[in-house]
């Protein structure tokens, strides 16, 4: 049988509200973060454990030390959503001018200036895998990642087409330590924590 091309962007656009609802009625009820990619539902269902919630405190503070007081680095609701990709995230960090945070619902993805993550020790692939392939498809200019299981990071910048969609041409790692640059504002990265070895 084959579908018309609107009729399957329907059905998608069906399926990503029909997840979308899902998630929004169970967010507060059930453990863990729930967000939507073109796969599905990801659930990443432990609660984030100290170093994880240590180091999104770390960034936000470091971050608003340097950045103008119209910028903001804003952790917890609304999420980032792009209705027609049909990709819905919540960044552990997200550095955006306040002006853009006065909107009803979810923000625009295009308005973020960086999404920043913190790897998540039970799900690593959420933040190194499906996040970089979902934000520069969406619109994020700039993503950081902070991975407290190894101490190191990237910072991907520079959006361009590829065969396989829009991705991030520019990535600069760094180890804890370094200074770190993520869009025009430079903060240090020493004294994040470390998740211990489990058994600890």
């Amino acid at each position: 049988m084959t579908i018309a091309p609107d009729s399957a962007r329907q059905g998608a656009s069906h399926r990503y509200r029909a997840m979308r609802d899902f998630v929004q009625s169970t967010d507060d009820n059930v453990p863990g973060k729930f967000e939507v990619t073109m796969e599905g539902i990801v659930h990443d269902m432990m609660a984030p454990i100290g170093p994880h919630e240590l180091t999104t405190v770390h960034l936000r503070r470091r971050l608003e030390r340097v950045m103008p007081e119209e910028i903001v680095a804003h952790t917890g609701e609304p999420d980032v959503e792009d209705e027609a990709q049909g990709i819905m995230r919540r960044p552990d960090v997200m550095v955006i001018a306040m002006a853009d945070m006065d909107v009803p619902g979810s923000f625009d993805p295009r308005t973020l200036i960086a999404a920043i993550e913190i790897v998540s020790r039970s799900n690593p692939d959420n933040d190194w895998v499906t996040k970089l392939r979902d934000y520069p498809l969406i619109g994020v200019p700039v993503y950081a990642i902070f991975d407290p299981r190894t101490g190191t990071g990237a910072v991907l910048t520079d959006i361009h087409p590829t065969p396989d969609g829009p991705r991030y041409a520019t990535r600069k790692d760094f180890v804890y330590g370094e200074d770190v640059t993520i869009g025009d504002w430079t903060i240090p990265t020493d004294g994040l924590p470390l998740y211990q070895p489990i058994g600890r």
